[in-house]
């Protein structure tokens, strides 16, 4: 009764897409259910992916679209794993998820003859819960800017190296596209929305400042620091100057929409959207630049927050040995180079970032190698199970000083207070 009452509430949210038929398929195959976000054209990718491995396989494959937001997908994911359903047998899971949904995935250890040993090991570690490999690596991320480098050329400005230079080069460049007659140009965008994403965007401000990660390594509270206060008295005056105000409700593809459309001189997203952004049919195409995203002034630090996503089988699947197959065609190098060349995902392997065919699609890989594998961690490991609650209550803290609700420094006392109340059980 449970589980057919969660598929009914989600039936609107998470459309099932026709399965892709394999071309010989015998009495033998299996139909196997993977779960794919829909940014960008990652949906697409996804589908060509599992595609080639029905047809390479024999097997069928039912595309399962689950939300963009990533709160709004862990919610439909907890949903359906606590009630056993086996609807879904490959779940595409955040990088912050495997301690949270590890009891409901299989050891991929046992099918991955070693495949995990060339991908990069903290993401592997990562992955690692209670000595089982819950997760293969998929792609990984850390945000970044994006920048227009005709209008940066046109105005005689350098590429912004702390997010004060960034704030006043939007802020100058801004004001004189409009006086040319430009009205809908802003400086900067940003996934400003009361979601993960904010966690994402708001942890590399305040990390760029030196105000460290919200919760350190060592289970202790830190935001409430001078450094954050800065690093969010900054964030909280670019609304309504160089900002939207409806970046209060910006997620990735929101933001992406303005800044491709020629609408803002600064961007921060994630990787995808340079592929996007330079497709034959986009307004600003050959003319964006990126780069690391700013320091927090000149004693910060330039600084990205690790993203990425990853591949999990269910144990509740019937076939787990062929969803595990398909899982590791999906993660495999050819298929992530694939997907580095046509979608700018970048490789969890380390190999893909001095491929030529790579390297040509998105240049930017190489040079931002570091940026990629020393990006900076939400606390999810430390917090374990308590994430959740500290990412939602950090999100509300960082949305209610961009709304203007209130001031950085009470934003981030009454921050510490919530974090210290979910602490009191221990993390």
């Amino acid at each position: 009764m449970l589980r057919t009452s969660i598929l009914a509430a989600t039936a609107l949210a998470v459309p099932l897409i026709a399965p892709l038929v394999a071309g010989h398929a015998g009495a033998q195959a299996a139909e196997i259910s993977i779960s794919c976000g829909a940014v960008g054209i990652e949906l697409e990718l996804c589908k060509s992916g599992a595609d080639a491995w029905a047809e390479k396989t024999g097997n069928t494959v039912k595309i399962v679209s689950t939300p963009n937001s990533t709160t709004e997908r862990l919610a439909l994911y907890q949903q359906l794993l606590a009630s056993g359903a086996d609807d879904i047998d490959v779940f595409q899971i955040d990088v912050i998820w495997p301690g949270i949904l590890s009891n409901h995935f299989i050891d991929l250890a046992a099918y991955s003859d070693g495949a995990e040993k060339a991908h990069f090991a903290p993401i592997v570690e990562n992955n690692t819960v209670g000595g089982q490999l819950v997760a293969m690596p998929w792609y990984t991320d850390a945000g970044l800017l994006y920048y227009r480098k005709d209008l940066l050329e046109k105005h005689g400005k350098p590429v912004p190296t702390t997010w004060q230079e960034m704030t006043e080069t939007a802020r100058i460049i801004q004001a004189a596209e409009r006086a040319e007659g430009k009205d809908t140009l802003w400086g900067f965008v940003f996934q400003g929305k009361a979601y993960e994403g904010l966690t994402c965007d708001a942890l590399e401000w305040v990390d760029s400042f030196g105000g460290g990660t919200v919760v350190d390594a060592d289970g202790e509270i830190t935001i409430n620091n001078p450094k954050a206060i800065e690093a969010f008295e900054l964030a909280g005056s670019w609304v309504g100057d160089i900002t939207p105000g409806g970046v209060l409700n910006y997620a990735e593809e929101e933001a992406r929409g303005v800044f491709q459309s020629g609408n803002a001189v600064f961007m921060r997203n994630w990787p995808y959207a340079w592929g996007l952004g330079n497709s034959a049919d986009s307004p600003v195409k050959g003319k964006i630049g990126v780069t690391a995203l700013p320091k927090g002034g000149p004693d910060g630090k330039n600084t990205g927050t690790l993203g990425g996503w990853q591949l999990s089988v269910s144990k509740y699947s019937a076939n787990p040995e062929i969803a595990a197959d398909l899982v590791m065609y999906l993660t495999s190098e050819a298929e992530q180079k694939r997907r580095a060349i046509e979608g700018t995902y970048n490789p969890t392997i380390a190999s893909l970032y001095e491929d030529a065919d790579v390297l040509a699609a998105a240049p930017f890989f190489g040079d931002l190698y570091e940026t990629f594998t020393n990006a900076v961690a939400r606390p999810s490991r430390v917090t374990g199970t308590n994430y959740n609650r500290v990412s939602n209550a950090f999100w509300n803290a960082s949305h209610d000083v961009l709304s203007g609700k209130t001031d950085a420094a009470t934003a981030m006392a009454d921050l510490e207070r919530e974090l210290k109340r979910i602490k009191r059980r221990g993390w």
